[in-house]
């Protein structure tokens, strides 16, 4: 089974985020972040997707594996522990589970890889997002870095 890869975009390019994934041989990118819209050039969810076409990367975005605005916004203000409970009661909604259960079925059909915003996974929703696949999945989780 192919391990399950998290990377986040925050400081760096698309043709960085392209390139890192390519090297790690990953062969779809589940977004999950709650809103697919960035200022970063190149990471809006249309612009991402043809980005990954062109390299031969499939995408998927799922919306309810985003950490809602409340969660943001506690990230933000340096609160990441606050985000995790936030986000946290947010998977228990059935939108939420259904998607986690794609998201699972996906990481084992090939190489996945989750992408959010933040540089470090230890501040993201994409960690626990990681967590939950592989508790069941049992995959190992590499957190990629982009430089």
């Amino acid at each position: 089974m192919p391990d399950l890869a998290t990377i986040g975009y925050e400081g760096t390019t698309i043709d960085t985020v392209v390139a890192t994934l390519r090297d790690a041989n990953v062969g779809l990118l589940i977004d999950v972040r709650a809103v697919p819209q960035s200022r970063k050039p190149g990471f809006s969810k249309r612009q991402l997707a043809a980005a990954l076409d062109e390299a031969g990367i499939a995408y998927v975005h799922l919306q309810a594996l985003g950490t809602p605005k409340p969660g943001r916004d506690a990230v933000r203000a340096g609160h990441p522990e606050r985000m995790e409970i936030i986000f946290r009661e947010h998977m228990t909604s059935d939108r939420s589970q259904a998607e986690l259960a794609q998201a699972k079925q996906l990481a084992q059909e090939r190489h996945a890889c989750l992408l959010c915003f933040e540089r470090d996974h230890n501040t993201c929703h994409r960690r626990l997002v990681a967590e939950m696949i592989s508790s069941e999945t049992k995959q190992t989780v590499v957190h990629l870095a982009v430089d």
